[in-house]
């Protein structure tokens, strides 16, 4: 069986009868190409199966155009917006992207780093799972001046920029929202506090009690790795809670309706007797009745930050120097907190 012969930038130009350099320029889109020479080009690369060699080019220019991202869960309606604003700068940008999930474990988050390193990426988002302390598995990256950029579950790294928003303040804003709603008996619900998301809206809630006078309650702080199943755990407890909860915020919106929908079927009214906050404003926020009181959290915006600061750093821009970018946020008020309506 004869060897399929692979086709060159030469082929193409022997079949056009112009220069290889023109080739490789055309295949490139080199401003200096006329459109329509560019587009015989393409259409005879295609027509032939041209493939481009991207390793040799890598080899030759040390660079893959390559970006990794690290995320916790690829099924989070919220990091699914992000990438989508990573997406959106790393195509304009001309780079690739190649994402890997941790499923919120440490081991698979370690893992994850070796194939980034290993595929040579130029650069790298994490946002790191929820039981990550340590980031020595990424130090053989940092060695290589690859940049890493944290985002959403940061870690403090005197070389790394963290894109976060002020989560301290969003759980302060969304418990002190439930106490001007007259709720005194507030749980909430959120998850492993060594990350600092859930550690820092912790620290709101208990900032805004403490600045009420309301005595903090350990029985009302739940701590799970969050989701529905937990949203409707919970609900079961606050229904044999006595006195009975009147709030609930919850670090996540699928928790926070999961929750609700739970005490609903249980004959609790929402906000009447319970009055519950989520957090993203996740779509879901917004089609279920009653419509959830959120946090909104600027995903997009996010990824595309993120992914701009990244490529500054890859290009070793002055602006990509900064250590945290803190982002917007801002409560939602809809029906499901909403008593004074």
């Amino acid at each position: 069986m004869q060897e399929h012969k692979e086709v060159t930038i030469y082929d193409i130009a022997e079949k056009l009868d112009i220069s290889p350099a023109t080739v490789s320029r055309g295949l490139k889109d080199h401003p200096a190409i006329k459109k329509e020479t560019k587009k015989r080009i393409k259409e005879m690369a295609l027509k032939m199966g041209y493939q481009n060699n991207t390793f040799a080019s890598s080899l030759r220019s040390r660079r893959t155009n390559t970006i990794g991202i690290i995320i916790p869960r690829i099924n989070s309606a919220f990091m699914s917006i992000v990438i989508a604003g990573v997406e959106q700068v790393v195509n304009t940008k001309g780079y690739n992207l190649i994402i890997s999930q941790s499923q919120e474990e440490y081991e698979k988050e370690i893992a994850s780093a070796t194939t980034m390193f290993n595929s040579r990426v130029d650069g790298l988002l994490v946002s790191l799972a929820s039981d990550t302390e340590r980031i020595q598995h990424f130090e053989s990256l940092l060695r290589k001046k690859i940049p890493i950029i944290f985002f959403d579950r940061v870690f403090d790294h005197p070389d790394c920029t963290s894109i976060v928003i002020d989560n301290a303040k969003a759980g302060y804003d969304a418990v002190s929202h439930l106490l001007d709603q007259g709720c005194r008996r507030i749980v909430y619900i959120g998850g492993d506090v060594k990350r600092n998301v859930y550690a820092d809206r912790l620290k709101g809630y208990t900032q805004a009690l403490a600045e009420r006078g309301i005595p903090f309650v350990d029985k009302y702080v739940i701590t799970a790795r969050l989701s529905e199943q937990v949203g409707m755990e919970t609900a079961q407890m606050i229904l044999q809670m006595r006195p009975r909860p009147d709030g609930v915020f919850a670090a996540n919106d699928s928790t926070a309706v999961a929750c609700m929908q739970t005490l609903r079927d249980a004959g609790v009214r929402v906000p009447e007797d319970i009055a519950i906050v989520g957090f993203n404003n996740d779509a879901i926020s917004w089609i279920v009745r009653p419509k959830l009181t959120t946090v909104n959290y600027p995903g997009y915006e996010m990824g595309q930050i993120a992914a701009t600061t990244l490529i500054n750093a890859i290009n070793k821009s002055p602006s990509s120097n900064l250590t945290t970018l803190v982002l917007k946020h801002e409560l939602i008020v809809r029906d499901s907190s909403n008593r004074k309506k």
